[in-house]
């Protein structure tokens, strides 16, 4: 059992990848905390925008990109409203999509840093 939804939250974690990397999101970012003891999911995704217009594609590019591949849908989605900092709830993932002046601010790279961090690049 465990075994599917690790490929599952695999896939997921994939298709979030994908979608940010479509809309080309920056400096994205997966934080593997599923070790660390401390977290309430397995995985943060970070990226950033260079516009609010930005962070709002990104955004709906992983809600459009979940449904379409896998039928799935985020759980909670907050600050669609202003689109300067986006958090995406997919259970085990949670996606935070931010404006980079917001990112650098609340610095959550930091904040889980006992998770294994692992940057995206550009193919």
């Amino acid at each position: 059992m465990t075994e599917k939804k690790d490929y599952q939250t695999q896939q997921k974690l994939h298709h979030i990848v994908e979608a940010l990397k479509e809309k080309k999101g920056q400096d994205i970012l997966t934080i593997n905390l599923e070790q660390s003891g401390s977290a309430f999911c397995d995985y943060f995704v970070i990226c950033h925008g260079n516009s609010t217009t930005q962070v709002d594609a990104l955004s709906h590019s992983v809600i459009r990109r979940l449904k379409k591949e896998m039928k799935e849908t985020a759980h909670h989605i907050e600050g669609t409203n202003n689109s300067i900092w986006v958090l995406l709830d997919y259970s085990e993932i949670l996606v935070h999509v931010f404006i980079e002046e917001k990112r650098s601010f609340y610095n959550l790279e930091d904040l889980w840093a006992d998770g294994k961090l692992e940057r995206v690049f550009e193919e």
